[in-house]
Formats: C-alpha cells, structure tokens, sequence
C-alpha cells in the first residue's frame, strides 16, 4: 500500500478542491482509483460510474464514523442520519423521504419560492444591494421554513436562515473563526428546533400533518420510541438547512450567467413566456450544469466493512474508500467535454438519478441509500434563482466573481453581486458587494 509515513490528511486543507487533482497525479491518466493515507489509515481514492456503485453498496462500504467528528456534528448535528448505516438509516431516512421527495410534497414548496424570489428581484429593481448569495439564504430560508410548517415572522425566519447558512460556511475551515461561529450557531439552533419539537408535543404549536415539522416531531424510532426532542430537531433542521445550503450554488449560477449572457436571455424569454420563474426546462438545465460543475464538497470517505480492491489499488477491512464526487461528476468516462459548461446536456433529461456519475447530492438508490432525498427541492429553488437572475433588468456585476478553491465549501467571492440595470457593471460605487459573507 501507499508510504505509511506519509499523511495526506493536511493537504486537503492547503489544496481544498484542488486535493484529489493532486492524488491522481500519482497514478495513470484515467485511472479510477488511487492510493492515499488518511488520518493514519490506508485509503483510497476513487471515481467514476462504477466507483458511485462500489461506494453506495453498504455491503462493502459504511458511512458510520467515517467523517471526521468535527465535520459530522457541526453541519449534520450529533447522532443525526447522517451517521448511520443498515436497518437504522433506512428506518429514519424513510421519513425525510416521505416529507421532501415526495413529488406532492416537493410541489409545495414552489409557490413559495415564486413569491420569494419576485420580492428579491422587485427589491433588486427598487435599487437593493443585496448579493445573490445573500438574497438566497433569506429568500430559500423563508420559503422552505414556511413549507416545514414552522411559525414565525418573516424577520425571524430569514435570521434563522443565516445561522443556518453561516453553519454551512464554517463547517470546512476548522482553522478559522468561521468555524467557532458555526458551533455557536449549532447550538443555539439545535435548541431553538428542539423547543419547536417539544412545542409540538406539548399541544401549544399545530403543526399540519404532511409537514417536516409534524412528521419529525411525532417520528419513532425502530423501537416505536418519540426521538429525543434535540435529536428530533436536529433532524428538522436536516430537512431545511440543506435547502438553504443551495444558496453557494445561486452563487455559482450568477458567475456563470454573467458569463453566458446569450443562456441569460434564452431563460429570460422562457421566464417571460411561461410568466412564471418556477419550472422552466432551461433554467432547470442550467441549474443541472451549476451543480455538476460547482459541487458542494470535493468528496466524501466511507470505512470499507470487507477488503476492497478497485481498479488495481487494494484497501484492508478498515481503511477508508473515498468517492471524488467531482472528479466523477466531471469524468471523461462519463460525460462529453466535461471540462465545459454545457447546461443543453441536461435538456430533455427527466431522468437525472438515472446518470450514474451525476452526485451532486450523493449517489445510490434515495430511500434505501445516501442519495439527498431533498434533491428535488434543491433543483427547484436553484432553477427560479437562475431565472430571476436572468430578468434584463438587474445587472451581474464584475466584480468579486473570483473562486477560493482552497476553501471548503466555497463560492465567488462577492457572492455574485446583483444591482438594477443602468450603470456599467464595477462601478466602484457598488463595489461594497465584493467579500459578502452574510
């Protein structure tokens, strides 16, 4: 196996998104397995179609334990579903399934966004100055929080909402101050979920069955057991932080649009024609593309449960298999011209679960497997945010679309900057959108 006195570990911080190109330096071109040391134990690293399966196969691989701790309880929540493999997961995954994958349920939600992101582009037309980035994680927060059933102003959802968001920028940089600030907001919103749950059971707050709230507060565990009201709230945040999460792709989307204005007009025109910002099939490609290129995080490990050989590299029963999610989801083996951005690939594609190499929320079957059942809400928010942003009245500035690739996760650095139209773009009396970290 790989030099044993060596650790690979420290470089996934010093390269970020950049580490597996690094990896695979080491080994032939094409090859979909490479040899790595991680936290002391053999590895490693995988990719490709057949990788996604040899990954998602519990028989082979386990999730349990395999992220490090500090990742695992600050962004999933401590004994989340995240953390579970077997009967177990299945058990309370189920449950997320029922209440976000749903076609009924999913559908829900875009009235929602609809009314949420017309606000956001009438207050960018009315001259606001809020970035793409910023304008999602209110806009997503609202919407889904209103969806989940939860109560509250509008005010204190979209506080809520950047706690939540501020949860997912700290998550990865544990040499950081970001990183305190995201434990401190993952304790003060896992006992905010917690007093909802057990407002829930107390009878002083209704909660419509059908609704993530309702279903996490009344959900048993396999021993027909009430989840401790925390871990209940845990769990309603893992329905609707994920969604406020797709904000760093609205980021993403406003780079790229500013990029292609000839895809911005063709979604406008589609918008205008539609008279809606929910659906429309170009924007819902253009949205594909974002994800398969900017993905949330570079990879994932999991503990092989036997000895494992791929592709000519061999871990022992307890190393760790890691999946390069975007070397898979920018795999010359399984896409044309990976390396571009091509939203038309996905046009006509009902049936995106069906691309093997298409993980952007995880790989494998969504109920019996570690697919994001959320993935549809996901699609949905990230497609209206891409066609409000394609109206030709607002402007994508220039400035601030540069990408840290050495931090996790990351987005364009101003968050993409958005102003009514009129002004040439990088006027430096706009230029305060550059660095937005709300």
């Amino acid at each position: 196996m790989f030099d044993r006195l060596r650790d690979d570990s420290p470089l996934l911080l010093i390269r970020g998104y950049d580490f597996a190109s690094h990896i695979w330096s080491r080994v032939q071109e094409g090859a979909r397995s490479a040899p790595m040391r991680l936290l002391g134990r053999d590895a490693i690293l995988v990719r490709g179609s057949e990788a996604v399966r040899l990954f998602y196969d519990e028989r082979l691989i386990a999730r349990h334990g395999a992220m490090p701790a500090f990742v695992q309880e600050v962004l999933f929540g401590h004994g989340s579903v995240h953390s579970l493999d077997g009967a177990e997961h299945r058990h309370r995954k189920a449950t997320f399934v029922d209440v976000a994958y749903d076609d009924d349920h999913a559908a829900r939600l875009l009235p929602e966004l609809e009314r949420e992101w017309r606000a956001e582009r009438d207050a960018w037309l009315e001259g606001g100055r809020r970035s793409a980035y910023t304008a999602a994680v209110g806009a997503f927060g609202r919407a889904v929080m209103r969806w989940a059933g939860l109560p509250g102003t509008p005010a204190a959802k979209t506080r809520w909402s950047r706690r939540l968001a501020q949860i997912v920028d700290g998550f990865g940089a544990p040499y950081s101050p970001a990183f305190l600030l995201a434990l401190f907001h993952r304790s003060w919103s896992d006992r905010h979920a917690g007093r909802l749950v057990r407002a829930v059971r107390d009878g002083r707050l209704a909660a419509a069955e059908g609704t993530a709230l309702h279903e996490w507060a009344w959900h048993r565990d396999r021993q027909g057991h009430l989840l401790d009201e925390r871990l209940a709230g845990i769990e309603l945040q893992n329905v609707i932080r994920p969604t406020i999460a797709v904000a760093r792709f609205v980021a993403f989307a406003a780079k790229e649009l500013h990029d292609r204005p000839a895809w911005r007009e063709r979604i406008a025109a589609e918008t205008s024609e539609r008279g809606t910002l929910t659906g429309g099939a170009l924007a819902v490609a253009f949205a594909q593309e974002i994800r398969r290129t900017a993905p949330f995080v570079p990879m994932l490990p999991g503990w092989a449960l036997a000895d494992v050989e791929f592709d000519g590299q061999r871990v022992p029963s307890g190393g760790r298999v890691v999946i390069d999610i975007q070397g898979t989801d920018l795999d010359a083996g399984s896409w044309a011209r990976p390396r571009e951005f091509r939203p038309e690939r996905f046009i006509g594609r009902t049936d995106y679960e069906e691309l093997t190499a298409f993980i952007p929320h995880g790989g494998g079957d969504v109920a019996g497997g570690h697919r994001c059942p959320g993935e549809k809400l996901a699609i949905a928010g990230l497609a209206t945010a891409i066609a409000a942003l394609s109206d030709p009245r607002v402007t994508i500035l220039d400035d601030g679309l540069d990408v840290n690739r050495r931090r996790l996760p990351t987005k364009p650095s101003s968050g993409g900057g958005v102003r009514a139209g009129g002004s040439a773009p990088g006027c430096p009396m706009h230029t305060e959108t550059k660095g937005d970290a709300s």
